[in-house]
């Protein structure tokens, strides 16, 4: 009973925080996470709980919405964690979860060195999100909000970027595709993440294709 509380509690919290989130990063990209996170946790030796825990709260303060403060959200987790009495041990492993789950963090020689099964299904969750139909759809709309342009010949993907220049970047959305959408399939770490990350990758290449006809008057 304790365990279906902390869920109760914690969606309600997600729902509240983010209910004014850009359309992306909004709570129905942490229920979808959180859904994709339960399927392959069924194939996996975890602990469930920390898995959803870790799921609703991952994007609880993206730093990308907090001018690139990648501790805001670790701290946010924690304190409503520890709030509604979740076991310290628990909370600091779902704290380490949400400060190494993005791609930014993990790019270059500055990523994090922690690692868990936990982190492995959300983190594999959380990229099956960005890729696929709903991928494209999230990725346009950011770029909407960022009010990038959709494609521009003359800007090529830059795909050495530093932590740094990705979190700055102001490149075109079609960009987005070759500096990360198309690499998370090579980057799950689950075998059910990796089963469904070839379809929705699949999905994204037939898609490119249509829109380079399209944009070539086709």
């Amino acid at each position: 009973m304790e365990a279906k509380n902390w869920i109760e509690k914690t969606v309600a919290f997600v729902k509240e925080t983010l209910q004014n989130a850009e359309g992306g990063h909004d709570w129905w990209h942490t229920y979808r996470v959180w859904q994709n996170a339960r399927t392959i946790a069924a194939t996996e030796q975890v602990d469930l709980i920390t898995v959803e825990l870790g799921a609703l709260l991952h994007d609880i303060a993206d730093a990308k919405f907090h001018n690139g403060d990648e501790g805001i959200g670790p701290a946010v987790a924690r304190a409503f964690l520890l709030g509604i009495l979740v076991e310290k041990d628990r909370t600091e492993h779902i704290e380490n979860i949400i400060r190494n789950i993005s791609f930014r963090t993990n790019i270059g020689s500055n990523s994090e060195k922690f690692d868990s099964k936990e982190l492995a299904v959300i983190q594999d969750a959380d990229r099956l999100d960005a890729i696929g139909a709903i991928g494209i759809a999230r990725a346009f709309n950011y770029g909407g909000f960022k009010n990038r342009s959709l494609y521009d010949p003359n800007v090529p993907a830059n795909l050495n970027m530093t932590k740094e220049e990705y979190a700055k970047s102001s490149a075109p959305t079609i960009n987005h595709f070759y500096e990360k959408l198309l690499l998370l399939k090579s980057k799950m770490k689950t075998e059910t993440g990796k089963k469904m990350a070839e379809d929705r990758h699949s999905f994204m290449e037939k898609y490119l294709l249509q829109f380079y006809k399209e944009w070539g008057g086709h």
